[in-house]
């Protein structure tokens, strides 16, 4: 049964596939704690006493976000495959037409 028209469902389906992508990239470059992206890390705004309390805290950011960006792109695959499922019903139904 298809909900949506075939152009809307491959849209879904490059944006899902964009997301997955961008998504599990940015992931990987916050677990190997790229510094590029340190701006993004939380908890790094306040001062911090001690150099091992500044590593603990940037550790646990970078882990946060990569977790997060990983979570993300799951959910892009939700989207990946419900999109797919449309695109299929809408080819199915112009071959019956």
């Amino acid at each position: 049964m298809a909900v949506c028209g075939p152009k809307l469902s491959l849209c879904g389906l490059i944006l899902s596939v964009w997301g997955i992508l961008q998504l599990t990239l940015m992931g990987v470059f916050y677990y190997i704690r790229s510094v590029a992206l340190a701006e993004d890390v939380p908890g790094l705004e306040r001062h911090f006493d001690s150099l091992e309390a500044f590593y603990a805290a940037a550790d646990a950011g970078y882990t946060q976000n990569a977790y997060n960006c990983w979570i993300a792109a799951c959910i892009y695959l939700i989207t990946l495959a419900i999109s797919f499922h449309q695109f299929w019903a809408n080819s199915r139904s112009t071959l019956n037409v």
